[in-house]
Order: C-alpha cells, then structure tokens, then sequence
C-alpha cells in the first residue's frame, strides 16, 4: 500500500476558523485570514470542535493519491459519498502482463491456504487474459478478476468528512486494509492541522465506544486536545 498526499487547502486550521468567524464578523473573510492572532484562531477552533458546529470544517479539503489497495478495500472506501474519486478503471486497462494482487495476511500465514488463493488467481488471471487475445473487450473479460485486485485511486475529502472516515474506519472492528489505510492517511493530515486531528481516529480516542457488545475489547489510548 503506498498513501500520498498530494494537496491540501493550504493553512486549513486558519481557513476553518476564519470562515466559523466570518459569521459574527463586520469585516470580510479575507482580512480575517490575514489578520486573525494565532490565539484567536485556536480559541475558534475549540469552540467548533467542543460545540460540534463541523459546518465550517468542510472548507479545507485534502486530496490523496492510493496505490496498491484491492477492489475489496476501493468498493468500501467509496461508500463514504461525501467525497470525490477517480480510480484507475478496468474498463479500459488492459492488464496484458498479468493482474497484481493483495493478499490478506491470514492467508499468506498458511501454506496450504495460500496455495489455494495463489491457483485461484491464476486462473482467473489467465483466463481474463485469454478472453482479450480472443477480442473479449477489456470491460467484459475483467468479469473474470477478483477482489483481491490491485487498483488505484485518487480521493479528496473535506475535514469533516475525514473525521467521520477516521472515526468508522481507524476502529479495531474495521476491516484490516482499510484500516491500515485509515491510519496511513491520518499521519499525514495531522501534522497540518494538529489541533483539529489531535484526537482524531476511532470513537475510543476521544470518547465511549459505541459498538455495544461488538466491541474489540481493546480501546486505543483516549487523547485530550489541550
């Protein structure tokens, strides 16, 4: 898996709190993001983030570049709607030489499991590549390919909607890959807006675990925002 970050809005923490202080100011957004203090700007931010008005967190946005994730893990991520995506399609990519694939660790952890999943990859590899030797349209023989599938794909998310992913895909209960992805992505946005991804991460961080009796058992450490 290799997670890139390829843009963000530049200084998102004084965006955010320069548009949560346009709505009681009498001057325009422009001279508050020039001349709001620091100290001003981080008392904003904790008034949106303990009063929960995340509106204003929309206006700064991150766009990553992901490579190496299966179609297993892109069909979840995409169900996160409030996002912008564009993944490499097997519609028109012909994949000639052969289809990488990501393999879980629990079968590469068994000799005889992964024997299994390596011939039934095989197989459906070389009968998709045999299906467009044929004239088989790349669109139709990619029937043949499997979740495991590598793919790419190019994401940008708001901050709001980044908490929210965070929150449901950083838990311990979140399938493996997208939680690793979950984790990859959060270290590279914390370090632009510390204060707002302090506490980021699973429901644990920061509060009670809402799974009820499907809980993992094992919280993350919480975080206090200072």
């Amino acid at each position: 898996m290799r997670v890139e970050l390829l843009y963000h809005t530049p200084d998102p923490e004084r965006a955010v709190a320069t548009a949560a202080r346009l709505c009681y100011a009498s001057v325009g957004a422009s001279e508050l993001m020039e001349s709001m203090p620091a100290e001003r700007m981080r008392s904003v931010l904790k008034t949106i983030m303990d009063s929960g008005h995340y509106s204003t967190l929309e206006h700064a946005s991150y766009t990553f570049a992901i490579e190496g994730v299966s179609r297993a893990l892109t069909h979840q991520l995409v169900r996160h709607r409030l996002a912008s995506y564009n993944q490499q399609s097997q519609r028109y990519v012909k994949f000639k030489n052969g289809v990488e694939v990501v393999k879980p660790h629990t079968v590469c952890e068994s000799p005889e499991a992964e024997a299994i999943f390596d011939e039934a990859v095989s197989a459906a590899t070389e009968a998709y590549q045999k299906l467009l030797v044929a004239g088989i349209p790349a669109e139709d023989a990619r029937y043949l390919l499997p979740n495991a599938a590598e793919s790419k794909i190019v994401v940008t998310m708001n901050i709001r909607e980044l908490l929210h992913f965070f929150e449901h895909r950083c838990c311990n209960r979140a399938q493996w890959e997208i939680r690793e992805l979950a984790h990859a992505m959060l270290e590279l946005v914390r370090p632009t807006a510390p204060f707002i991804f302090a506490d980021a991460g699973a429901p644990c961080v920061h509060g009670a675990c809402p799974e009820g009796k499907m809980t993992c058992g094992n919280p993350y450490p919480k975080v206090v925002r200072d």
